[in-house]
């Protein structure tokens, strides 16, 4: 039976996923497949290229940089994070990322996307990450402050639009005995966003107005299934033990290294559990 990683985006939120991930590395634990969305995909793929203390370490040294991203690189570009700095020369020069033991893991990895003509997800397998790195640029690109990613002619944005938490794609996908780690605690429910700004920015696109009108649905909705599937022992959710208040756009390093420290406290509390989890032969 085949064992998947399921990753939820939420931006700076994900020092939770990257602190979470980072305790599964240290006690050699393995998945057949990974899947992420938006920032639970950027910061994923450090998990295959065993990478322990990556994320945090970059994202608390370059975070603060007002070249890397903020209303700078915005104006500038139309993008929130600078492109060249953060997903290029970040992993090429100044916190390289190992992309030979990326590869060399063997382990499958999904980022998921939003066709911005269509409002549906896409999942797509980044077999490099410094070769597809436009994949996960795709997935992390966030509507309102980032623009569209062309892949093969087609425009992408971030994944959490039309699918935050793929964890039912990935069933379908033949990993049925599932991990999850979520940003969001047991309590938290998706709001409706403001149709107006929605549709004053992508009124051409009414498909992605649509997705983005009725995501707050779409979220709550997976979030209700997965807690069922978690009551029948189906699925394994870590999640935040308490509400994390940081910014999507957290520069703070102390902010950012108590999201990822509550990643690994949790995942610590929950370790024997999933490793009996991952023995079971139950399946969703």
């Amino acid at each position: 039976m085949k064992t998947g990683l399921v990753l939820e985006g939420g931006a700076m939120r994900g020092m939770y996923t990257a602190g979470a991930l980072d305790v599964l590395l240290e006690n050699d634990m393995n998945f057949d497949g990974i899947i992420g969305t938006s920032a639970g995909a950027v910061f994923g793929v450090n998990f295959l290229s065993r990478q322990n203390g990556r994320v945090i370490r970059y994202n608390c040294r370059f975070n603060g940089d007002r070249n890397y991203m903020g209303i700078k690189p915005l104006l500038k570009s139309g993008d929130f994070f600078n492109t060249e700095y953060a997903y290029y020369k970040v992993p090429n020069e100044l916190d390289k990322f190992d992309d030979e033991t990326y590869i060399n893991s063997g382990v499958p990895f999904y980022a998921t996307v939003t066709d911005v003509k269509t409002g549906k997800p896409e999942y797509l397998q980044v077999e490099s990450v410094l070769r597809d790195m436009e994949m996960l640029r795709a997935s992390a690109s966030m509507p309102f402050i980032s623009k569209p990613v062309i892949i093969g002619g087609r425009a992408y944005l971030d994944g959490g639009i039309s699918d935050s938490i793929p964890f039912e794609h990935f069933s379908e996908m033949g990993y049925k005995k599932q991990v999850v780690i979520l940003t969001r605690d047991m309590n938290y429910r998706k709001k409706p966003m403001n149709k107006l700004l929605i549709r004053s920015f992508y009124g051409k696109f009414p498909d992605l107005c649509n997705a983005l009108e009725n995501r707050h649905n779409v979220y709550n909705k997976s979030i209700d299934k997965l807690c069922k599937l978690e009551q029948s022992g189906k699925v394994f959710i870590i999640r935040p033990s308490e509400p994390i208040t940081i910014s999507r756009t957290e520069r703070n390093p102390d902010r950012l290294k108590s999201v990822y420290e509550l990643g690994r406290k949790d995942m610590k509390m929950r370790l024997e559990g999933l490793e009996e989890f991952l023995e079971k032969e139950q399946e969703i």
